[in-house]
């Protein structure tokens, strides 16, 4: 069975868990200001960090969610996927393993 490698259908775990993990990774770069604001407010406020972070969270929260709702988005990390889908079947690598550095003293 040979796969094309610009073949556009994706199967039902790539939709329901890849293509998401793509837009998670994305959206937390995009929201990273308010993800350090989170992460600072947690560090500081130790146990009570329920009570004293909900602001923090409710930003990070409505940020991250503004990208999850986002239509445009979603086509964006699905091209992405598709792309990188593509490359693999080409060349059997994975783009982001291909990316990690190699050790320097081989």
């Amino acid at each position: 069975m040979s796969l094309d490698p610009a073949e556009q259908h994706l199967r039902h775990v790539e939709k329901d868990v890849l293509i998401p993990k793509i837009m998670r990774e994305k959206a937390r770069e995009r929201c990273s200001e308010q993800v350090e604001d989170f992460t600072r407010c947690c560090k500081d406020s130790g146990i009570l960090m329920v009570v004293k972070c909900r602001k923090e969270n409710s930003a990070l929260k409505d940020c991250l969610t503004a990208y999850y709702n986002d239509p445009a988005f979603y086509e964006e990390c699905k091209l992405e996927y598709l792309k990188e889908r593509e490359e693999f079947r080409k060349t059997g690598v994975s783009t982001r393993k291909r990316l990690q550095k190699l050790p320097t003293n081989m």
